[in-house]
């Protein structure tokens, strides 16, 4: 009696490929340290910068993390996870996203280690949670008791900022710039992170950028003889052309004489003089239309003195209307007196061969803006991220944990803690939980060997001195030495170093447990 066989069973298309058991991880890992490997070099004040070129030609240069890794068209699945990890930093806490993508990669290095030695991925998970758990809570005792004023929240912004484009010595008035920023958006519910803008203009120095209360748009009015200059103004906001009605249906007009032209001429210059009326009876005194605005409406506009503005961005728009506290409007003929917004100040200052108009709300202003000023265009750009993040720490330090020591002294005291606390975890989970503390241990290595010391020696000095005391890293000219952060000013919100270690966890461990990809076409 023949024996019964059975036929393949094929799941997966031809085109489909599958990658099982170790090679999968030790392929993911590898991805993933690769990545971590690109951003490492720009981790601290005296990192390198990446000149990232697009298929355009376009040109990127700076040393943001979330950006470094946003420009450089990742495609490896695991790679992009790490990617994930910076996005999600960034908008969360606005910072820490090169630490956060560094600490990924090493953790996934360690993780390396401990599955080649044996150890299975549900033991490194558990070692790796219960490290951060650790970290975590000595996290919470290393908070800086200090009051959180503007002296100590400019030295917050300050650290954020340094080495991302404001090596011009700009970078003590920028930090100043960025906490009154925030103190103007401050409220008793916190702080609306969103009125503040940041706006760019290359053609001088960083020294230059300003703090605008109110927004800023980068149009002029429609006819030189608007005024330039209106004080205590009512905005309207027109999302909508500023011209005739047009039919819903295809209609011709068959025009017989001059008369008959004449006539439809009359009609549509009546409609457009009944709109200008109608803005300058509401009181109205300056018009932002995100749309074209007729040039014959432009003229009447202007007879009845008003200012207006066209094909101002929707952006723009939306601020213009969040500062004044005036309502978008589709047509002109809705107009009502509660759809205004209202203005200290609307104005057009010339920088250069550009027109920029100003809305200013005095101390009652809704939003503000920081007019961004560099050298080129590269620098203003590099500038307007870095001052997005200072932005950001303030922002999450003024209403959030409290702040920590900076320049690698959090990560050292946070290894310790865990080596510390390592041996009270069972069984194989404890070679993990001390695998993570290496993992940290790297972070301020790397701030060592990016200033130009010794890493090793500066990491076993490091470690020594904060037994005793608290050390960092700390860059004075071009050099750096270990000293005190917090008396040297470098300082950390504690929920930038919190999303850190709970991201690159999640990350780390996520890549770990996959042990099967399936890639089809």
């Amino acid at each position: 009696m023949a024996a019964n066989t059975m036929s393949p069973v094929f799941i997966l298309g031809n085109d489909a490929r599958r990658t099982r058991g170790r090679d999968a991880q030790s392929s993911n890992i590898t991805a993933a340290k690769a990545v971590a490997d690109a951003v490492r070099t720009t981790l601290g004040p005296r990192g390198m910068d990446k000149m990232l070129v697009d298929a355009t030609g376009t040109v990127v240069v700076t040393n943001d993390g979330v950006t470094i890794l946003e420009e450089m068209d990742i495609e490896h699945p695991a790679a992009k996870l790490l990617v994930d990890v910076a996005r999600t930093q960034e908008d969360e806490v606005g910072d820490g996203t090169t630490t956060a993508a560094v600490l990924a990669g090493n953790l996934l290095a360690r993780a390396e280690d401990l599955l080649d030695s044996d150890v299975h991925p549900t033991t490194v998970v558990e070692g790796y949670a219960a490290a951060r758990d650790l970290a975590l809570d000595a996290l919470a005792d290393l908070a800086v008791d200090a009051d959180l004023d503007d002296d100590l929240l400019a030295r917050v912004a300050a650290t954020s900022m340094t080495g991302k484009g404001t090596g011009d010595g700009s970078a003590a008035r920028l930090a100043d710039l960025v906490v009154a920023a925030i103190r103007h958006v401050e409220d008793d519910d916190g702080v609306r992170r969103d009125d503040v803008y940041v706006h760019t203009l290359p053609g001088a120095s960083a020294s230059a950028t300003e703090l605008i209360e109110g927004v800023v748009a980068e149009n002029a009015p429609v006819r030189e003889e608007m005024s330039r200059d209106v004080s205590v103004a009512t905005v309207a906001v027109l999302d909508a052309k500023f011209d005739t009605r047009e039919t819903s249906a295809s209609v011709e007009y068959a025009i017989t004489n001059v008369d008959q032209l004449n006539a439809a001429v009359d009609a549509e210059d009546a409609e457009l003089r009944e709109y200008a009326r109608l803005l300058a009876d509401a009181g109205v005194d300056v018009l932002f239309c995100t749309k074209k605005i007729d040039d014959r409406a432009a003229a009447y506009l202007a007879d009845a003195g008003i200012t207006a503005f066209k094909s101002v961005s929707s952006s723009d728009a939306a601020a213009i209307a969040s500062a004044t506290g005036a309502l978008a409007l589709g047509d002109v003929r809705d107009i009502d007196p509660d759809d205004l917004g209202h203005a200290a100040s609307v104005r057009v200052e010339t920088y250069g061969d550009d027109d920029l108009t100003l809305v200013e709300g005095g101390r009652d202003a809704e939003s503000v803006t920081l007019l961004v000023r560099g050298s080129t265009e590269h620098v203003a750009l590099e500038l307007e991220r870095a001052l997005g993040d200072a932005l950001d720490v303030v922002a999450v330090a003024l209403h959030g944990e409290g702040v920590v020591p900076g320049a690698g002294c959090t990560e050292i005291v946070l290894a310790d803690a865990i080596r510390e606390g390592a041996p009270g975890i069972d069984g194989r989970a404890q070679l993990a939980a001390e695998a993570f503390a290496d993992a940290l241990d790297v972070l301020p290595r790397t701030l060592a060997e990016n200033t130009g010391m010794d890493p090793i020696d500066a990491l076993v000095d490091l470690r020594t001195a904060n037994e005793t005391g608290r050390a960092g890293i700390v860059t004075d000219g071009e050099t750096g030495a270990l000293a005190d952060p917090v008396e040297g000013g470098v300082l950390d919100p504690a929920a930038v170093k919190r999303d850190a270690l709970e991201s690159a966890t999640e990350a780390a461990t996520m890549v770990v447990r996959i042990d099967d990809i399936i890639a089809a076409n």
